[in-house]
């Protein structure tokens, strides 16, 4: 077994050894390798940012109740009577003036333009009421101040005032019944809501002309009181609702946008994979084809057909191996961190160690699969043949 190893790290050192004299083609598989990685992982970051954003906006302790079977907040609609008996329910926290914490809330889009691009893009408004912001107490107020319930107020977060124009504090937002002014900014530790603006729900009721509330937002006592809570909303004949972790219902809500993002950066990484493994195949036939009588004279005083295949593929991958980080680098360079905005929601790209070992892991496997028949063709090579091509 360690003649065997030391039979590939010796034939293995003498092709990286030769690489030198063949760099050109040695730098298709490097830079093609390099490409693909560059490209799946920087649309696959897309997925992972939009995750983490969805991710950082949930919280086990807290729950959304719609109208039965809506399939998001928008088909959704909730009376104020209704709104009354959710918020009486058992298992809500009680805030220190003694209400439940409960928040309903009227969500509307807002046409805006992106920076970017200058595209139209739609952000959502959301209605909440008194409670919001302690139901959401990662909401912080960075600058300007609150705005004020029965005025046409409201205030955005950082992340849309960053993607979109015309949002800044003291801008007119364009609405039904008049301009509102946005009165403020806020953090929300970079999560949904960051998005979007927000604004007193009765006001927003009356000018959409509205009667009911998409949904009522709620703080749990604790994250196992939603059994209770659901029971009790179950119970009443008055209502006919579901309830939803928060955490399980953003992630439900996100699956299929990330299905597709994921679809994509497969997609195009295989039509780009498909690509470098062809140039990965004629690279490794070109080395073959310059190193011919060296293999078959190594073959000849006793070096075994396993060992040259091992060094042929191994010669492959470590170039391949070689542009997967190059090529992550570069995605991490340019795109972590950076902000994006997909339809309304703004959140940062993010590129994961996952992400760079799944570039990694893509780029060897495409690596050996380029090395595999070269390899071959090279431990089947006899002495005779390598002389006469010479």
């Amino acid at each position: 077994m360690f003649g065997s190893i030391r039979q590939i790290a010796a034939v293995t050192a003498m092709g990286l050894r030769a690489i030198p004299d063949r760099l050109g083609a040695a730098l298709v598989i490097v830079i093609g390798m390099a490409l693909v990685v560059a490209v799946t992982v920087s649309i696959l970051s897309m997925s992972a940012g939009f995750m983490r954003t969805v991710d950082n906006t949930g919280r086990s302790d807290r729950a959304i109740v719609l109208s039965h079977a809506s399939q998001d907040e928008f088909t959704s609609a909730i009376s104020r009577d209704n709104v009354i008996a959710i918020a009486d329910a058992p298992g809500l926290r009680i805030a220190g003036d003694g209400k439940p914490i409960a928040s309903a809330e009227y969500l509307a889009s807002v046409l805006v333009t992106k920076r970017s691009d200058g595209l139209d893009a739609y952000i959502t408004l959301r209605g909440v009421g008194p409670e919001a912001f302690a139901l959401r107490p990662e909401i912080k107020l960075v600058s300007g101040r609150m705005f004020r319930a029965a005025r046409h107020e409201l205030i955005i977060g950082k992340s849309a005032i960053s993607q979109f124009e015309g949002l800044e504090v003291g801008s007119q937002v364009p609405l039904p019944e008049g301009d509102w002014t946005i009165t403020g900014s806020f953090e929300s530790d970079g999560n949904e809501h960051e998005s979007e603006l927000l604004a007193d729900s009765e006001t927003v009721l009356s000018a959409m002309r509205a009667n009911t509330f998409h949904s009522v937002n709620v703080m749990l006592q604790r994250p196992e009181s939603l059994q209770e809570f659901r029971a009790a909303l179950a119970g009443n004949p008055a209502l006919t609702v579901d309830v939803a972790r928060e955490t399980e219902f953003l992630a439900a809500q996100s699956k299929y946008l990330n299905r597709f993002l994921t679809m994509i950066a497969y997609v195009v990484g295989g039509i780009m994979g498909l690509g470098a493994t062809f140039g990965a195949l004629n690279t490794m036939y070109s080395a073959v084809s310059s190193r011919a009588i060296e293999i078959a004279t190594l073959r000849a005083i006793g070096f075994s057909g396993a060992a040259v295949v091992a060094s042929v593929m191994a010669e492959s991958a470590l170039l391949a191996v070689s542009g997967a980080v190059i090529g992550a680098a570069a995605a991490w360079i340019a795109f972590n961190g950076d902000l994006h905005a997909a339809g309304g929601l703004v959140f940062r790209l993010a590129v994961t160690p996952n992400l760079v070992g799944l570039g990694i892991g893509f780029a060897l496997t495409l690596g050996i699969a380029g090395g595999l028949f070269p390899a071959i063709r090279a431990a089947r090579l006899p002495v005779a043949e390598a002389l006469r091509a010479t």
